[in-house]
Protein backbone atom coordinates (compact mmCIF):
# COMPACT_ATOMS: atom_id res chain seq x y z
CA UNK A 1 0.00 0.00 0.00
CA UNK A 2 2.67 2.38 0.92
CA UNK A 3 4.75 1.38 -2.60
CA UNK A 4 1.15 2.40 -4.44
CA UNK A 5 1.10 5.43 -2.16
CA UNK A 6 4.66 6.46 -3.50
CA UNK A 7 4.35 6.12 -6.86
CA UNK A 8 1.22 7.35 -7.41
CA UNK A 9 2.57 10.79 -5.38
CA UNK A 10 6.05 10.43 -7.20
CA UNK A 11 3.56 10.12 -10.36
CA UNK A 12 1.70 13.26 -9.25
CA UNK A 13 4.50 15.16 -8.22
CA UNK A 14 5.94 14.61 -11.74
CA UNK A 15 2.90 15.70 -14.04
CA UNK A 16 2.81 18.87 -11.11
CA UNK A 17 7.01 19.62 -11.94
CA UNK A 18 6.02 19.81 -15.69
CA UNK A 19 2.74 21.23 -16.16
CA UNK A 20 4.51 24.47 -14.02
CA UNK A 21 7.43 24.01 -16.59
CA UNK A 22 5.08 24.07 -19.76
CA UNK A 23 3.14 27.20 -18.18
CA UNK A 24 6.40 28.94 -17.41
CA UNK A 25 7.93 28.26 -21.22
CA UNK A 26 4.57 29.10 -22.88
CA UNK A 27 4.25 32.67 -20.47
CA UNK A 28 8.32 33.09 -21.54
CA UNK A 29 7.47 32.33 -24.98
CA UNK A 30 4.41 34.63 -25.69
CA UNK A 31 6.35 37.66 -23.65
CA UNK A 32 9.49 37.06 -25.41
CA UNK A 33 7.02 37.45 -28.59
CA UNK A 34 5.92 40.58 -27.49
CA UNK A 35 9.06 41.93 -26.61
CA UNK A 36 10.34 41.43 -29.91
CA UNK A 37 6.96 43.03 -31.58
CA UNK A 38 7.43 45.98 -29.67
CA UNK A 39 9.41 48.89 -31.19
CA UNK A 40 9.23 51.63 -28.94
CA UNK A 41 10.15 52.28 -25.57
CA UNK A 42 7.95 50.65 -22.30
CA UNK A 43 7.90 53.91 -20.71
CA UNK A 44 7.30 55.87 -23.33
CA UNK A 45 4.07 53.71 -24.31
CA UNK A 46 3.24 54.19 -20.68
CA UNK A 47 3.16 57.98 -20.71
CA UNK A 48 1.63 57.79 -23.47
CA UNK A 49 -1.77 55.95 -22.06
CA UNK A 50 -1.37 58.61 -18.88
CA UNK A 51 -2.07 60.93 -21.36
CA UNK A 52 -4.54 59.53 -23.08
CA UNK A 53 -6.07 59.08 -19.68
CA UNK A 54 -6.12 62.59 -18.50
CA UNK A 55 -7.50 63.96 -21.61
CA UNK A 56 -10.32 61.51 -21.86
CA UNK A 57 -10.65 62.58 -17.95
CA UNK A 58 -10.99 66.61 -19.01
CA UNK A 59 -13.61 64.89 -21.64
CA UNK A 60 -15.81 63.62 -19.36
CA UNK A 61 -15.34 66.45 -16.43
CA UNK A 62 -16.39 68.74 -19.36
CA UNK A 63 -19.57 66.42 -20.04
CA UNK A 64 -20.09 66.30 -16.43
CA UNK A 65 -20.48 70.30 -15.83
CA UNK A 66 -22.61 70.60 -19.18
CA UNK A 67 -25.36 67.84 -17.73
CA UNK A 68 -25.23 69.65 -14.42
CA UNK A 69 -25.37 72.61 -15.64
CA UNK A 70 -28.45 71.32 -18.27
CA UNK A 71 -29.75 69.70 -14.82
CA UNK A 72 -30.44 73.15 -13.31
CA UNK A 73 -31.75 74.24 -15.87
CA UNK A 74 -34.50 72.10 -16.43
CA UNK A 75 -35.28 72.15 -12.64
CA UNK A 76 -35.94 76.04 -12.97
CA UNK A 77 -38.25 75.13 -15.72
CA UNK A 78 -40.09 72.96 -13.82
CA UNK A 79 -40.29 74.88 -10.65
CA UNK A 80 -41.88 77.70 -13.45
CA UNK A 81 -44.53 74.86 -14.63
CA UNK A 82 -44.87 73.86 -11.25
CA UNK A 83 -46.07 77.48 -10.36
CA UNK A 84 -48.08 78.30 -13.16
CA UNK A 85 -50.16 74.21 -12.31
CA UNK A 86 -50.74 76.07 -8.86
CA UNK A 87 -51.30 79.73 -9.59
CA UNK A 88 -54.30 77.84 -12.03
CA UNK A 89 -55.71 75.50 -9.65
CA UNK A 90 -56.09 78.56 -6.76
CA UNK A 91 -57.88 80.60 -9.98
CA UNK A 92 -60.07 77.73 -10.74
CA UNK A 93 -61.18 77.38 -7.14
CA UNK A 94 -62.26 80.70 -6.37
CA UNK A 95 -64.16 80.90 -9.38
CA UNK A 96 -66.05 77.57 -8.32
CA UNK A 97 -66.11 78.78 -4.58
CA UNK A 98 -67.89 82.52 -6.07
CA UNK A 99 -71.10 80.38 -7.82
CA UNK A 100 -73.99 79.24 -5.69
CA UNK A 101 -77.65 77.77 -5.80
CA UNK A 102 -79.06 81.66 -6.50
CA UNK A 103 -76.38 82.66 -9.07
CA UNK A 104 -77.06 78.91 -10.60
CA UNK A 105 -80.64 80.22 -11.05
CA UNK A 106 -80.97 83.41 -10.40
CA UNK A 107 -77.77 85.01 -12.03
CA UNK A 108 -75.97 86.91 -14.76
CA UNK A 109 -75.66 84.64 -17.52
CA UNK A 110 -73.09 86.55 -19.35
CA UNK A 111 -71.00 86.85 -15.89
CA UNK A 112 -71.93 82.83 -15.69
CA UNK A 113 -70.74 82.03 -19.10
CA UNK A 114 -67.26 84.67 -18.96
CA UNK A 115 -66.71 82.52 -15.97
CA UNK A 116 -67.00 79.17 -17.13
CA UNK A 117 -64.87 80.26 -20.38
CA UNK A 118 -62.11 81.65 -18.07
CA UNK A 119 -62.70 78.16 -15.91
CA UNK A 120 -61.71 76.27 -19.19
CA UNK A 121 -58.82 77.90 -20.31
CA UNK A 122 -57.35 77.57 -16.75
CA UNK A 123 -57.58 74.03 -17.08
CA UNK A 124 -56.55 73.79 -20.69
CA UNK A 125 -53.72 75.49 -19.60
CA UNK A 126 -52.96 73.68 -16.61
CA UNK A 127 -52.67 70.06 -18.61
CA UNK A 128 -50.21 71.82 -21.25
CA UNK A 129 -48.22 72.62 -17.86
CA UNK A 130 -48.53 69.33 -16.34
CA UNK A 131 -47.27 67.60 -19.63
CA UNK A 132 -44.73 70.10 -20.29
CA UNK A 133 -43.31 69.18 -16.31
CA UNK A 134 -43.54 65.45 -17.31
CA UNK A 135 -41.36 66.02 -19.59
CA UNK A 136 -38.63 68.24 -17.74
CA UNK A 137 -38.92 65.19 -15.32
CA UNK A 138 -37.72 62.28 -17.76
CA UNK A 139 -35.47 64.89 -19.25
CA UNK A 140 -34.08 64.95 -15.59
CA UNK A 141 -34.02 61.73 -14.91
CA UNK A 142 -31.67 61.07 -18.55
CA UNK A 143 -29.49 63.82 -17.35
CA UNK A 144 -28.69 62.00 -13.48
CA UNK A 145 -28.60 59.23 -15.48
CA UNK A 146 -25.83 60.38 -17.24
CA UNK A 147 -23.91 61.75 -14.97
CA UNK A 148 -23.95 58.30 -12.85
CA UNK A 149 -22.26 57.24 -16.07
CA UNK A 150 -19.90 60.19 -16.00
CA UNK A 151 -18.66 59.54 -12.39
CA UNK A 152 -18.58 55.93 -12.87
CA UNK A 153 -16.00 56.25 -16.18
CA UNK A 154 -14.07 58.92 -13.80
CA UNK A 155 -13.82 56.45 -10.97
CA UNK A 156 -12.36 53.97 -13.60
CA UNK A 157 -9.96 56.73 -15.05
CA UNK A 158 -8.79 57.51 -11.44
CA UNK A 159 -7.84 53.80 -10.95
CA UNK A 160 -6.02 53.63 -14.15
CA UNK A 161 -4.00 56.58 -13.62
CA UNK A 162 -3.04 55.30 -9.59
CA UNK A 163 -2.25 52.12 -11.45
CA UNK A 164 -0.45 53.66 -13.92
CA UNK A 165 1.44 56.57 -11.69
CA UNK A 166 4.60 54.20 -10.57
CA UNK A 167 6.96 52.82 -13.74
CA UNK A 168 6.04 49.13 -14.31
CA UNK A 169 8.98 46.96 -15.14
CA UNK A 170 9.70 45.40 -18.51
CA UNK A 171 9.42 42.31 -16.68
CA UNK A 172 6.20 42.70 -15.33
CA UNK A 173 4.66 44.42 -18.18
CA UNK A 174 5.37 41.66 -20.50
CA UNK A 175 4.46 38.64 -18.23
CA UNK A 176 1.44 40.48 -17.48
CA UNK A 177 0.45 40.53 -21.81
CA UNK A 178 2.14 37.25 -21.93
CA UNK A 179 -0.87 35.84 -19.68
CA UNK A 180 -3.49 38.28 -20.67
CA UNK A 181 -3.15 36.91 -24.62
CA UNK A 182 -2.06 33.10 -23.84
CA UNK A 183 -3.69 31.89 -20.28
CA UNK A 184 -6.62 30.32 -22.71
CA UNK A 185 -4.09 28.20 -24.66
CA UNK A 186 -2.59 27.11 -22.20
CA UNK A 187 -5.02 25.62 -20.08
CA UNK A 188 -5.98 24.06 -23.25
CA UNK A 189 -2.27 22.69 -23.68
CA UNK A 190 -2.57 21.48 -19.91
CA UNK A 191 -5.74 19.76 -20.15
CA UNK A 192 -4.15 17.70 -23.00
CA UNK A 193 -0.87 17.39 -21.54
CA UNK A 194 -2.85 15.97 -18.01
CA UNK A 195 -5.72 13.89 -19.41
CA UNK A 196 -4.35 13.65 -23.64
CA UNK A 197 -2.23 10.36 -23.49
CA UNK A 198 -4.95 8.63 -20.94
CA UNK A 199 -7.95 9.39 -24.16
CA UNK A 200 -5.51 8.71 -27.21
CA UNK A 201 -4.64 5.21 -24.94
CA UNK A 202 -8.07 4.54 -24.61
CA UNK A 203 -8.90 4.78 -27.94
CA UNK A 204 -5.63 3.07 -29.53
CA UNK A 205 -6.50 -0.23 -27.38
CA UNK A 206 -10.45 -0.06 -27.48
CA UNK A 207 -10.86 0.93 -30.93
CA UNK A 208 -7.92 1.33 -33.04
CA UNK A 209 -5.69 -1.79 -31.99
CA UNK A 210 -8.74 -4.32 -32.61
CA UNK A 211 -9.43 -3.26 -35.89
CA UNK A 212 -5.88 -3.17 -36.74
CA UNK A 213 -4.95 -6.90 -35.36
CA UNK A 214 -7.55 -8.72 -37.99
CA UNK A 215 -5.21 -9.58 -40.83
CA UNK A 216 -3.07 -12.43 -42.41
CA UNK A 217 0.07 -13.15 -40.45
CA UNK A 218 3.71 -12.87 -41.66
CA UNK A 219 5.21 -16.04 -42.92
CA UNK A 220 8.43 -15.96 -44.88
CA UNK A 221 9.52 -19.38 -45.55
CA UNK A 222 6.28 -21.64 -47.09
CA UNK A 223 7.65 -24.61 -46.57
CA UNK A 224 9.63 -26.88 -43.83
CA UNK A 225 12.93 -26.23 -42.70
CA UNK A 226 15.84 -28.74 -43.38
CA UNK A 227 17.22 -27.80 -40.15
CA UNK A 228 16.53 -25.57 -36.87
CA UNK A 229 18.85 -23.81 -35.04
CA UNK A 230 20.07 -24.57 -31.67
CA UNK A 231 20.28 -21.65 -28.66
CA UNK A 232 22.56 -22.75 -25.83
CA UNK A 233 21.51 -21.90 -22.59
CA UNK A 234 22.74 -17.96 -21.40
CA UNK A 235 24.99 -16.78 -18.82
CA UNK A 236 26.15 -13.40 -17.52
CA UNK A 237 29.97 -14.59 -19.16
CA UNK A 238 29.64 -17.31 -22.41
CA UNK A 239 33.00 -19.32 -23.47
CA UNK A 240 33.16 -19.42 -27.03
CA UNK A 241 35.31 -21.89 -28.72
CA UNK A 242 36.86 -21.26 -32.26
CA UNK A 243 38.15 -24.20 -34.13
CA UNK A 244 40.92 -23.87 -36.46
CA UNK A 245 39.95 -21.27 -39.58
CA UNK A 246 37.23 -19.87 -37.80
CA UNK A 247 36.69 -15.79 -37.14
CA UNK A 248 34.79 -14.22 -34.25
CA UNK A 249 33.91 -10.54 -34.84
CA UNK A 250 32.88 -9.27 -31.70
CA UNK A 251 31.90 -5.88 -30.14
CA UNK A 252 34.94 -4.64 -28.02
CA UNK A 253 33.49 -4.38 -24.67
CA UNK A 254 31.94 -7.69 -25.09
CA UNK A 255 35.37 -9.45 -24.70
CA UNK A 256 37.04 -10.31 -21.49
CA UNK A 257 39.18 -13.08 -22.45
CA UNK A 258 41.31 -14.88 -25.05
CA UNK A 259 43.81 -17.08 -25.77
CA UNK A 260 46.84 -14.75 -26.89
CA UNK A 261 47.64 -16.74 -29.99
CA UNK A 262 44.70 -15.81 -31.12
CA UNK A 263 45.30 -13.36 -34.60
CA UNK A 264 43.57 -10.42 -33.91
CA UNK A 265 42.66 -6.93 -36.03
CA UNK A 266 39.96 -4.22 -35.94
CA UNK A 267 36.85 -4.39 -38.38
CA UNK A 268 35.31 -1.40 -38.82
CA UNK A 269 32.18 -1.89 -39.78
CA UNK A 270 30.42 -5.35 -39.14
CA UNK A 271 28.48 -5.64 -43.31
CA UNK A 272 29.36 -2.85 -45.67
CA UNK A 273 26.34 -3.62 -47.52
CA UNK A 274 24.09 -2.68 -44.64
CA UNK A 275 26.29 0.30 -43.16
CA UNK A 276 23.52 2.54 -41.58
CA UNK A 277 22.22 -0.69 -39.46
CA UNK A 278 25.65 -1.71 -38.52
CA UNK A 279 26.48 1.82 -37.39
CA UNK A 280 23.07 1.77 -35.62
CA UNK A 281 23.41 -1.32 -33.83
CA UNK A 282 26.89 -0.32 -32.56
CA UNK A 283 28.10 -2.88 -34.98
CA UNK A 284 31.35 -0.75 -36.16
CA UNK A 285 35.04 -0.73 -34.71
CA UNK A 286 34.74 -4.39 -34.01
CA UNK A 287 37.32 -7.07 -32.76
CA UNK A 288 37.75 -9.71 -35.17
CA UNK A 289 40.20 -12.53 -33.66
CA UNK A 290 40.91 -15.49 -35.87
CA UNK A 291 42.18 -19.19 -34.87
CA UNK A 292 45.20 -19.73 -37.10
CA UNK A 293 46.30 -23.04 -35.26
CA UNK A 294 45.97 -26.42 -36.79
CA UNK A 295 44.34 -29.10 -35.11
CA UNK A 296 43.98 -26.83 -31.55
CA UNK A 297 40.21 -25.37 -30.40
CA UNK A 298 40.73 -21.68 -28.80
CA UNK A 299 38.83 -20.33 -26.69
CA UNK A 300 37.12 -16.95 -25.75
CA UNK A 301 35.07 -15.51 -23.03
CA UNK A 302 32.57 -12.97 -23.70
CA UNK A 303 30.44 -11.30 -21.10
CA UNK A 304 29.27 -7.68 -20.47
CA UNK A 305 31.37 -5.74 -18.07
CA UNK A 306 29.15 -2.37 -18.14
CA UNK A 307 25.28 -4.53 -17.12
CA UNK A 308 25.14 -7.40 -15.02
CA UNK A 309 22.08 -7.42 -16.04
CA UNK A 310 22.90 -8.90 -19.77
CA UNK A 311 23.42 -12.40 -20.00
CA UNK A 312 24.91 -13.72 -23.37
CA UNK A 313 23.70 -16.73 -25.65
CA UNK A 314 25.14 -19.05 -28.55
CA UNK A 315 22.67 -19.65 -31.50
CA UNK A 316 24.21 -22.15 -33.65
CA UNK A 317 22.79 -21.32 -37.02
CA UNK A 318 23.36 -25.08 -39.48
CA UNK A 319 23.74 -24.87 -42.84
CA UNK A 320 20.31 -25.19 -44.42
CA UNK A 321 18.84 -23.61 -41.72
CA UNK A 322 18.05 -19.76 -40.78
CA UNK A 323 16.75 -16.91 -38.20
CA UNK A 324 14.80 -13.63 -38.18
CA UNK A 325 16.99 -11.44 -36.32
CA UNK A 326 17.19 -8.11 -34.91
CA UNK A 327 20.90 -7.22 -35.00
CA UNK A 328 19.91 -4.57 -31.92
CA UNK A 329 20.63 -7.66 -30.03
CA UNK A 330 24.02 -9.18 -31.68
CA UNK A 331 27.36 -9.05 -30.01
CA UNK A 332 29.29 -11.07 -32.30
CA UNK A 333 29.37 -13.40 -35.09
CA UNK A 334 31.53 -16.59 -35.97
CA UNK A 335 31.78 -17.60 -39.36
CA UNK A 336 34.55 -19.96 -41.19
CA UNK A 337 38.08 -18.54 -42.73
CA UNK A 338 36.84 -15.08 -44.28
CA UNK A 339 33.18 -15.61 -45.32
CA UNK A 340 30.85 -13.17 -44.21
CA UNK A 341 27.48 -14.16 -43.36
CA UNK A 342 24.72 -14.16 -45.44
CA UNK A 343 21.49 -12.05 -44.44
CA UNK A 344 18.72 -11.53 -46.28
CA UNK A 345 16.87 -8.26 -46.23
CA UNK A 346 12.89 -8.95 -46.06
CA UNK A 347 10.66 -5.75 -47.07
CA UNK A 348 7.50 -6.03 -45.58
CA UNK A 349 5.88 -2.22 -46.75
CA UNK A 350 2.79 -3.83 -48.26
CA UNK A 351 1.91 -5.72 -45.96
CA UNK A 352 -0.59 -4.67 -43.09
CA UNK A 353 1.40 -6.29 -39.64
CA UNK A 354 4.42 -3.63 -40.80
CA UNK A 355 2.29 -0.67 -40.46
CA UNK A 356 0.71 -2.35 -37.35
CA UNK A 357 4.20 -2.52 -35.53
CA UNK A 358 6.27 0.17 -37.84
CA UNK A 359 8.68 -2.54 -38.75
CA UNK A 360 9.01 -2.55 -42.63
CA UNK A 361 12.35 -4.67 -42.66
CA UNK A 362 13.47 -8.05 -41.50
CA UNK A 363 17.04 -9.20 -41.28
CA UNK A 364 17.02 -13.28 -41.98
CA UNK A 365 20.82 -14.33 -40.91
CA UNK A 366 21.55 -17.85 -43.11
CA UNK A 367 23.76 -20.53 -42.00
CA UNK A 368 25.95 -21.96 -41.01
CA UNK A 369 27.54 -19.48 -38.53
CA UNK A 370 27.37 -19.06 -34.67
CA UNK A 371 25.63 -15.61 -33.43
CA UNK A 372 25.85 -14.63 -30.03
CA UNK A 373 23.16 -12.22 -28.75
CA UNK A 374 22.57 -10.35 -25.16
CA UNK A 375 19.04 -9.97 -23.47
CA UNK A 376 18.21 -8.95 -20.36
CA UNK A 377 18.18 -11.28 -17.36
CA UNK A 378 19.15 -13.79 -19.96
CA UNK A 379 18.03 -15.60 -23.20
CA UNK A 380 15.36 -18.18 -23.89
CA UNK A 381 14.06 -19.88 -26.92
CA UNK A 382 10.45 -21.41 -26.90
CA UNK A 383 9.96 -24.51 -29.13
CA UNK A 384 6.46 -24.55 -31.02
CA UNK A 385 5.55 -27.89 -32.55
CA UNK A 386 2.80 -29.05 -33.79
CA UNK A 387 0.14 -31.56 -31.34
CA UNK A 388 -1.91 -33.90 -33.54
CA UNK A 389 -4.39 -33.88 -30.47
CA UNK A 390 -4.93 -30.42 -31.18
CA UNK A 391 -7.79 -29.15 -33.94
CA UNK A 392 -5.90 -25.60 -34.15
CA UNK A 393 -2.11 -24.67 -34.47
CA UNK A 394 0.24 -24.17 -31.60
CA UNK A 395 0.49 -20.51 -30.77
CA UNK A 396 2.39 -18.65 -28.18
CA UNK A 397 2.66 -15.03 -27.96
CA UNK A 398 5.26 -12.89 -26.21
CA UNK A 399 6.02 -9.27 -25.16
CA UNK A 400 6.92 -6.99 -28.41
CA UNK A 401 9.87 -5.62 -26.47
CA UNK A 402 11.03 -9.10 -25.62
CA UNK A 403 11.42 -10.56 -28.59
CA UNK A 404 15.18 -11.34 -30.49
CA UNK A 405 14.65 -13.00 -33.59
CA UNK A 406 12.15 -16.53 -35.00
CA UNK A 407 12.79 -18.85 -37.34
CA UNK A 408 11.06 -18.13 -41.09
CA UNK A 409 8.94 -21.02 -40.89
CA UNK A 410 6.55 -19.55 -38.35
CA UNK A 411 3.33 -17.25 -38.70
CA UNK A 412 4.01 -14.10 -37.23
CA UNK A 413 1.03 -11.89 -35.94
CA UNK A 414 0.63 -8.33 -33.84
CA UNK A 415 -1.81 -8.88 -31.70
CA UNK A 416 -3.09 -6.49 -29.15
CA UNK A 417 -1.59 -6.68 -25.52
CA UNK A 418 -3.69 -8.62 -22.95
CA UNK A 419 -4.31 -6.41 -20.53
CA UNK A 420 -5.17 -2.34 -20.69
CA UNK A 421 -3.40 -1.50 -17.59
CA UNK A 422 -0.05 -2.96 -18.42
CA UNK A 423 -0.50 -1.22 -21.57
CA UNK A 424 -1.49 2.30 -20.19
CA UNK A 425 1.26 1.89 -17.33
CA UNK A 426 3.99 1.43 -20.05
CA UNK A 427 4.84 -2.10 -18.38
CA UNK A 428 3.41 -3.35 -22.49
CA UNK A 429 3.16 -2.27 -25.83
CA UNK A 430 0.30 -1.89 -27.56
CA UNK A 431 0.62 -4.96 -29.63
CA UNK A 432 2.31 -8.28 -28.63
CA UNK A 433 4.14 -10.66 -30.57
CA UNK A 434 1.99 -13.72 -31.43
CA UNK A 435 3.96 -17.27 -33.39
CA UNK A 436 2.22 -20.39 -34.85
CA UNK A 437 2.94 -23.36 -36.14
CA UNK A 438 6.53 -24.65 -36.27
CA UNK A 439 9.53 -23.79 -34.74
CA UNK A 440 11.40 -21.74 -32.76
CA UNK A 441 11.15 -17.72 -31.64
CA UNK A 442 14.29 -16.44 -29.34
CA UNK A 443 13.59 -13.73 -26.12
CA UNK A 444 15.01 -12.07 -23.62
CA UNK A 445 13.69 -12.57 -20.54
CA UNK A 446 13.03 -9.15 -19.20
CA UNK A 447 11.59 -6.41 -21.72
CA UNK A 448 13.95 -3.88 -20.33
CA UNK A 449 17.67 -3.90 -19.33
CA UNK A 450 16.81 -3.28 -15.53
CA UNK A 451 15.33 -0.03 -13.40
CA UNK A 452 18.22 2.29 -15.01
CA UNK A 453 16.82 1.84 -18.64
CA UNK A 454 12.60 2.40 -16.73
CA UNK A 455 13.40 6.59 -17.60
CA UNK A 456 13.46 6.10 -21.02
CA UNK A 457 13.83 10.05 -22.75
CA UNK A 458 11.84 11.41 -25.55
CA UNK A 459 14.88 11.24 -27.49
CA UNK A 460 15.55 7.96 -27.22
CA UNK A 461 11.98 6.58 -27.69
CA UNK A 462 12.18 8.26 -31.33
CA UNK A 463 15.34 6.53 -31.93
CA UNK A 464 14.24 3.23 -31.29
CA UNK A 465 11.13 4.10 -33.30
CA UNK A 466 13.37 5.06 -35.82
CA UNK A 467 15.54 2.03 -35.72
CA UNK A 468 12.22 0.00 -35.32
CA UNK A 469 11.22 0.87 -38.84
CA UNK A 470 14.56 -0.31 -40.44
CA UNK A 471 13.97 -3.87 -38.27
CA UNK A 472 16.69 -3.30 -36.18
Amino acid sequence: MYGFLYRLGTWLLQKVGVAVLIAVIGLVGVGLWFFLRDQVDLETRRLEYVAELEARRVEIVSAKAEALKLAEEVKASARVQEERIAQANRIIESLRALESWWDRWFGDAEQKATDQERIERLTNLRGEASRELDGLRETLSDITLQTETYDFQLNSIEKDLEGSAASESAVSHYVREAWQHSKTYLAVALLVFFFGPTVVKLLAYYLLAPWLSRGKAIRFQEEDAIAVPHVRPSAVSCEVGLWPGEVLRVKEKFLQTSDDDLRRKTRFLFDWSIPFTSLACGLSELVELRNGKAGERAALTLSNSDDPHVELSVIEVPDGASIVLRPSFLVGVITKDEEQVEIRRRWTLLRWQAWITLQFRFFEFVGPCRLVVAGSRGVRAEVLKPDPLKATRTARRTNQRATIGFTPTLDYLPVRAETFWGYYRNMNPLFDDLFAGAGIFVMQETATEGERAKPQRFWEAIWNSVLKVFGI
